[in-house]
């Protein structure tokens, strides 16, 4: 089986390429990484040949291409996991696969309020109502996963995932922000910053010079 290219953003700011390019690392496949810088003459020039959105991630894998990191979980999870991505057993599938899809498609206070920056320095943030509850409902998606599903390991559903994957880059908002949370919301995103690959992800953003 050929290699896949991953297309990314920078790693400090582009939350949506985290996702994919976290699932791939954490569970060992080997892939091609391409870093396209943001809002440059090279991303304007070259985005068009791998994305028809114009937009960050996409893959690319045997004549296919895959934009949406959602649809890209998707395919790895079908292509080179063996389905191993999602929970096996039917109630927790259904579950991890809804809460993906929330994070997909809702969150969008979080977002505005708190965008990624993994070099941001300062204060805690003070998010406003809307972003509060942004912040309480995925706590309580983490909580609820988490007593359901989650006893056989740290992460949402026992071992790490792909709904894990879809949701590491709130919890670096929430650690670089200063964002306050339950002690079962800190032992998850504790969890997922001691990931190897976010640790990798992490430092590759520190290093990058482009803006912050």
């Amino acid at each position: 089986m050929t290699i896949p290219t991953l297309v990314i953003g920078d790693k400090n700011l582009s939350s949506w390429s985290l996702r994919p390019w976290l699932a791939l690392r954490a569970f060992g496949v080997d892939f091609e990484e391409l870093r396209l810088p943001l809002d440059t003459p090279e991303f304007r020039a070259r985005i068009g040949e791998f994305s028809p959105t114009g937009k960050v991630p996409a893959l690319l894998h045997d004549g296919v291409a895959v934009w949406e990191s959602l649809a890209i979980l998707e395919y790895i999870n079908e292509t080179f996991l063996d389905g191993r991505g999602w929970p096996r057993e039917r109630a927790p599938r259904a579950q991890a696969r809804a809460i993906a899809a929330e994070m997909h498609a809702g969150f969008a206070a979080l977002r505005r309020e708190l965008p990624l920056n993994l070099q941001r320095r300062g204060a805690p943030a003070t998010p406003g109502p809307e972003a509060v509850r942004d912040i309480a409902r995925v706590q309580q998606l983490w909580r609820d996963a988490r007593a359901r599903f989650g006893k056989g390991g740290p992460f949402l559903f026992g071992g790490f995932g792909l709904a894990d994957a879809m949701y590491a880059p709130v919890a670096l908002r929430f650690v670089v922000y200063g964002v306050a949370l339950s002690g079962e919301a800190q032992a998850y995103v504790e969890a997922i910053t001691a990931l190897p690959a976010v640790i990798e992800w992490r430092a590759a953003a520190e290093a990058e010079r482009e803006r912050g």
